[in-house]
């Protein structure tokens, strides 16, 4: 029979398998192949098994160029290294390689599986050396993905945070930071009885930590377990509304109060448009029409993202006049010193604030020396105080509080209200801003002691 050729393989299909058979000794199985009649060309190895059954164990097909499958040569050498198996006492060929294949695929999913405890294990490791980083590092992270959103680029957090959180917290590794060191940060807030700070504060250490936990940088919270409620004692609503004699007085005291200009007229624009001081100090001049008495405040300098439109009294303009004399030619109608931005938000309530000192508190370094030049009867009082009087005045003077409500720019919380009804209400906040201007006007006026107090029923 001697070996099978090329040429061989070759042969054409016949209506019957054609075998090809390579000789060999007796007792050592035999290379053979086949030609089926739809033109397929494979290779076997055939031998006999412990029963005796005469078995053929496929190799593969044939392709010449072994592109698609065993060349001549390739599959000769596999029945070769079969038959060595064969001979050495392995009479089972097809069961022996079911369990070595079995074997393999074990040992290979054994590695497998160390491959990625392996893998666990480093980044576990990792994980931990995260965890040791320390909490002014964690802070940065913080900040680039959270804080980064916010409207002053978290600017104002990053402020109080190098301020008053990071001297105390900041080489401090993150996994390390305990309950106590947290209230020990809030603890000195609450001793400089700036009680509302160290709530803001401990709520944004919250924040932060929370985040370190959301990215496995930690286990727990340190702050969980800290009631906020417990930090600086439960919060008290503001409700303080100037009254017309506190309104009087003011008009009386602020020109003598060493204010800027501006500032003197800025009480006055906040207190006779119900608008926040933020929003005011960050107007643009392009946003007001003075000829048309109108002032848009965009979405971007709106608390709640909704643009507002705010018809100005005589009363308004006229402050926003005197605005303009000093800061006319700038973009802002506050600009900082360089006249590259806006002044900061806080830079009112700082000036009113250092005008309202008790006696017995002193006068600040490098403040006004004017302490108590603002003080007022009814306490301290803040510039959304003035937001808060204006909305008063407004509906003591029968303006329907829904109005009011729209001229504050607050949302609506129905979501029915939000959803139906959607009347502009343009004219009557037009009405009820030129009543609360001609109230402000008569009240701030030389001869307002004459003026009469309403009182609401």
């Amino acid at each position: 029979m001697g070996e099978i050729t090329d040429r061989q393989m070759g042969t054409k299909p016949a209506d019957k398998d054609i075998w090809l058979n390579e000789s060999a000794p007796k007792g050592h199985g035999r290379f053979i192949a086949r030609i089926t009649p739809s033109g397929d060309r494979l290779f076997y190895f055939r031998y006999t098994d412990s029963t005796g059954k005469r078995i053929r164990l496929p190799l593969g097909s044939y392709d010449r160029d072994g592109t698609t499958g065993l060349t001549l040569k390739t599959a000769r050498q596999r029945a070769r290294e079969l038959a060595d198996l064969y001979l050495s006492g392995i009479t089972d060929l097809r069961e022996h390689l079911a369990a070595t294949e079995a074997a393999r695929i074990a040992a290979r999913d054994a590695e497998l599986a160390r491959l990625a405890a392996e893998k666990a294990a480093t980044e576990a490791e990792q994980a931990r050396q995260a965890a040791r980083k320390n909490v002014a590092e964690l802070f940065e992270h913080w900040a680039k993905v959270d804080l980064v959103n916010r409207k002053d680029g978290g600017a104002e957090v990053r402020r109080m945070f190098e301020k008053d959180v990071l001297p105390t917290l900041g080489k401090l590794a993150v996994a390390d930071v305990k309950k106590g060191h947290i209230t020990e940060v809030t603890d000195a807030l609450l001793a400089r009885g700036v009680n509302r700070m160290a709530k803001l504060i401990f709520s944004l250490m919250r924040q932060m930590f929370r985040f370190a936990v959301d990215r496995d940088l930690i286990e727990h919270d340190p702050s969980a377990s800290i009631r906020k409620a417990k930090i600086g004692g439960k919060d008290v609503e503001r409700d303080r509304v100037l009254s017309d004699d506190e309104i009087r007085t003011l008009a009386k005291n602020a020109p003598e109060a060493g204010l800027l200009v501006t500032s003197e007229a800025a009480i006055w624009i906040a207190l006779s448009t119900c608008c926040r001081i933020g929003e005011l100090l960050a107007a643009r001049w392009e946003h007001i029409d003075l000829e048309q008495g109108i002032w848009l405040i965009p979405a971007e300098n709106s608390k709640n993202g909704k643009a507002h439109t705010i018809t100005l009294s005589s009363f308004a303009a006229l402050q926003f006049e005197r605005v303009q004399e000093i800061n006319g030619k700038s973009v802002w109608c506050y600009p900082n010193t360089d006249n590259s931005s806006p002044v900061c938000p806080k830079t009112v309530t700082k000036q009113l604030g250092d005008r309202q000192r008790q006696p017995e508190q002193g006068t600040m370094s490098r403040r006004s020396a004017k302490a108590q030049a603002l003080l007022l009867p009814g306490g301290k009082w803040t510039p959304h105080d003035l937001r808060r009087t204006g909305a008063t005045i407004m509906t003591a003077l029968g303006v329907l509080p829904e109005v009011a409500e729209r001229c504050l720019n607050h949302t609506e919380e129905n979501k029915v209200k939000r959803t139906y009804q959607r009347h502009s209400y343009s004219a009557e906040m037009a009405a009820a801003w030129c009543l609360l201007g001609d109230r402000l006007n008569m009240l701030t006026r030389p001869d307002a002691d004459n003026v009469v107090t309403f009182k609401r029923a």
